[in-house]
């Protein structure tokens, strides 16, 4: 694609990144193909390749974004299909993340979505001020109905309320900072584990079954002190300097945390959490004070299932005869491009695995998209759950919290995380939500 940007406009560093990222776009529409969006919608505008030229004109023009391109670039749910399916190695994610920066900067939006991103910014991010919201949105919940059919502004908040747990996980024992040793004599590594924000509030049993897989494993596993959240859920938002500055905490900790005990990797059990994470070498590459730390933390991250396929987790104790639709999360498969590993370990330990048909288009969730957007949100969940149950599934594995929220509220299957699944096949409880689905099994 041809740019026309001045030396001037260059000077500008995230100005040159999206300069060089256009101009490998040939205008091919491979992308539309795989778009959640255009799909659904049928508008080239919302598509990869018609949001780039949407793009592309605002930056070239250095003008404010202006209603249109909101609308456009409010509807990419940044599930990254599109740089799966391109040929030319667009990277999509890094333009898209910009023009959204350039939209908080330059857009006024109207009063309610303002309040409401507000409020979504100063509370999913923290998990104790998340849990006071949950405990009102249980008692809420009943209007949500109501909210949506009012339309408007309105339909969003019933869409959150529709997405809070019917009942409320306990705060769990294992919660952080603190050290778990290795339960075996010989330990193999030393590993820290992303507590998260918002998925030890609303499914902390996730953390609680990768800390017992991972000490079974012979690792110890810390939890470190003063880190916070990623910085996805503000980051999807455009909200640049708040994500940044999660950044720059989190690089600061785990950075003083390999220095002073060594680690082997920093573990991620949110596949929406690791794709930020491994991006923070480029989020910060020109800071001088973090560039080369935020490089070395990028390196050192992985998702949970990523690095169990290169340990032993011994013999499974539980032949557990079931079969699993697995639901490749778009930060996943996508983001990281993390495709074969879950799969392989589920196979390994037992369970008969299902691939979901149209398994690259989105679930709808997105971090807020499901809030933000939830008449979309909601026609790709529909979708996705009917593709699902062309599986047969026992239940459905996945390994992003985002995906298990969406998901669960539209289908009485269960949705249970990758980890929690392999720890009880090697050893660990039975995880929520299994029980009927067992009983089931042992009737027939």
């Amino acid at each position: 694609m041809q740019t026309n940007f001045t030396a001037e406009q260059l000077k500008d560093h995230a100005v040159a990144e999206s300069e060089k990222i256009l101009r490998k776009c040939v205008h091919c529409g491979f992308c539309t193909a795989t778009c959640p969006t255009f799909t659904l919608l049928g508008d080239e505008l919302d598509s990869p390749r018609g949001r780039i030229y949407l793009i592309k004109d605002m930056l070239e023009n250095n003008r404010p974004a202006d209603a249109r391109v909101v609308k456009h670039i409010d509807r990419c749910l940044s599930c990254l299909s599109c740089m799966t399916t391109c040929p030319s190695g667009v990277h999509y994610m890094h333009l898209v993340d910009h023009a959204r920066a350039h939209i908080e900067k330059t857009y006024k939006r109207p009063l309610s979505d303002r309040f409401l991103r507000a409020v979504l910014s100063a509370i999913l991010p923290h998990p104790g001020r998340f849990r006071l919201a949950l405990a009102g949105a249980f008692f809420a919940r009943p209007l949500a109905g109501a909210f949506k059919a009012a339309g408007g502004p309105f339909a969003k908040l019933g869409a959150m309320l529709s997405l809070a747990p019917s009942r409320m996980p306990g705060r769990s024992s294992l919660e952080g900072p603190g050290t778990f040793p290795s339960a075996q004599p010989v330990r193999k590594g030393r590993v820290a584990l992303l507590s998260g924000c918002a998925q030890p509030v609303l499914k902390p049993s996730i953390n609680e079954a990768t800390i017992r897989l991972l000490q079974r494993s012979g690792y110890e596993i810390v939890l470190p002190k003063g880190e916070g959240c990623c910085g996805a859920l503000v980051h999807h938002m455009g909200k640049e300097d708040a994500v940044l500055e999660n950044a720059r905490r989190n690089v600061d900790v785990w950075t003083r945390e390999a220095d002073a005990g060594g680690l082997d990797a920093i573990l991620i059990t949110a596949s929406g959490c690791g794709t930020t994470i491994k991006d923070y070498g480029f989020m910060l590459k020109d800071d001088p004070a973090y560039a080369d730390k935020a490089a070395r933390v990028s390196a050192l991250a992985k998702d949970i299932t990523e690095f169990l396929v290169g340990a032993d987790l011994g013999k499974p104790v539980v032949k557990p005869d079931l079969r699993v639709a697995y639901h490749s999360a778009c930060s996943m498969q996508h983001g990281q491009k993390i495709t074969r590993q879950p799969k392989d370990l589920l196979k390994a330990a037992g369970f008969e695995v299902k691939d979901v048909p149209e398994g690259h288009l989105c679930c709808g969730s997105a971090g807020t998209y499901n809030i933000l957007q939830p008449e979309i949100a909601g026609r790709l969940r529909d979708r996705k759950i009917v593709n699902i149950r062309k599986t047969s599934p026992d239940l459905v594995a996945t390994g992003n919290i985002g995906c298990m929220t969406q998901i669960g509220s539209g289908t009485e299957i269960p949705v249970i995380h990758t980890a929690e699944l392999l720890d009880w096949v090697y050893g660990g409880p039975v995880p929520d939500g299994l029980d009927t689905v067992l009983s089931r099994s042992a009737a027939e």
